[in-house]
């Protein structure tokens, strides 16, 4: 088994320079235009422009595809179920659909996946108090949760290791191995519940809960760099939706 490892941008690269909130608010851009969007050329365009964003994320291919392939096998099983279940004869009307509907669930997550894999923590919680004017606590509480994404990941696959130990295996069943994952979502549920409370009373001790005399140790600044950035996201879903209505 291999001990899981949280991913770690390059800090040299475009995109993990870039303002966080501009990052989120291109996510934003091309998510909104995949949830409205129609048709499987539109969803495809916009893939393959945040594809061809990857290296200038500072994460590794292999890694990111490593862990990210979860979201491409719920794409696909959504696409194709979608066309299975589809009433009467299946066509090419329900296969395109299928497609589309696989192909934007999986644009939304990368969306989403880039912008916050190629962002540093601290700067995302002062972005957010600078740019998006968010309160001091609630901006330090997106930190902790965003921090708390990889020890989940590890703690998934602690109890994974844990259950084989003793000898609990699904084997080849799908009904054990779906029963197995759900005591291991629960077991995953309490035991963050109960790491929430724990950091919420920490942070409060500390004096997150106050707003009063509160400073910015690292200011972030929104550069030209920042707006291009916004520009491209919306230049892309604007190219995506008029190849896609004229084709």
């Amino acid at each position: 088994m291999r001990r899981f490892t949280p991913l770690r941008p390059d800090p040299r690269a475009f995109l993990a320079r870039a303002n966080p909130v501009a990052k989120l608010a291109a996510a934003a851009v091309l998510m909104t235009l995949l949830f409205v969007s129609s048709g499987p050329l539109t969803p495809a365009i916009v893939l393959a422009g945040l594809l061809a964003s990857v290296p200038f994320t500072g994460l590794r291919a292999g890694q990111l595809v490593s862990r990210t392939w979860p979201l491409l096998v719920a794409a696909l099983a959504v696409g194709v179920l979608n066309v299975l279940l589809a009433p009467g004869e299946k066509d090419a009307a329900d296969v395109a659909r299928g497609a589309s509907l696989g192909l934007r669930l999986l644009g939304i997550a990368l969306s989403g996946v880039l912008a916050i894999a190629s962002t540093d923590t601290t700067d995302l919680a002062d972005a957010l108090q600078q740019q998006a004017r968010l309160s001091p606590r609630l901006a330090v509480g997106v930190m902790a949760a965003v921090r708390m994404l990889p020890i989940l990941a590890a703690e998934w696959q602690i109890l994974g290791v844990a259950r084989r130990a003793r000898g609990v295996s699904p084997g080849w069943s799908p009904i054990n191995a779906t029963r197995l994952s759900v005591g291991k979502l629960l077991a995953l549920l309490v035991g963050s519940v109960r790491r929430a409370t724990r950091l919420a009373m920490a942070m409060d001790a500390r004096g997150f809960e106050s707003a009063a005399c509160r400073t910015i140790a690292r200011p972030q600044r929104m550069r030209l760099a920042d707006w291009g950035l916004l520009a491209a996201a919306a230049t892309l879903g604007a190219v995506a939706v008029g190849i896609g209505f004229a084709v």
